[in-house]
């Protein structure tokens, strides 16, 4: 009882914060999501790199969110295993500060076989005992379609997946 009590004033006052796409355009996008963690910097950080603990296996192409592995280092790889041996490349480390900030390069998803290029920023900040989370994605380049759609598109995929990344951190705040 005394768990579920703390789960509920943890949910109340850590939550996602917000998302949107700040702007897209015939030639590329940016989509922001925030979130609000009771979770430490520290932990939360440590979190990102565990990336198949939290994003969703319907947004992989194994089918299996496991198969995905962040190496939060410069040169590291946000990679994914394929049941036949093979693999894909998602994006790349470019900036790792421990505990405040990752930096990646690489086009997510289908965007990966258009003329793309992206940068995600994943930017921790401490809160008080929990912490706060940036996570914005700017993609240039050529790409089949509306761009507005597809910005719109991407940003509900990565809006899903920062929730999914949300209730892990909560799920771990309270199991500190």
């Amino acid at each position: 009882m005394k768990n579920a009590v703390a789960a509920l004033v943890l949910a109340a006052f850590a939550s996602p914060a917000g998302a949107e796409v700040l702007q897209s355009g015939p030639s590329g996008f940016e989509s922001e999501h925030r979130i609000e963690t009771a979770l430490a910097s520290a932990r939360l950080y440590r979190l990102l790199a565990d990336v198949g603990s939290w994003w969703s296996d319907s947004h992989t192409y194994s089918g299996e969110a496991a198969n995905l592995s962040l190496l939060a280092q410069p040169g590291g790889c946000w990679c994914e295993k394929m049941p036949d041996g093979g693999g894909i490349e998602h994006m790349r480390v470019v900036q790792a500060q421990p505990g405040r900030k990752l930096v990646l390069t690489g086009s997510l998803g289908p965007l990966v076989t258009e003329a793309t290029t992206g940068v995600m920023q994943l930017s921790v900040e401490p809160k008080g005992s929990g912490s706060t989370l940036v996570l914005n994605y700017r993609v240039a380049g050529f790409y089949k379609g509306d761009g507005a759609r597809l910005a719109k598109l991407v940003d509900q995929v990565l809006g899903q997946q920062a929730k999914s990344l949300h209730k892990t951190a909560e799920d771990l705040a309270i199991r500190r």
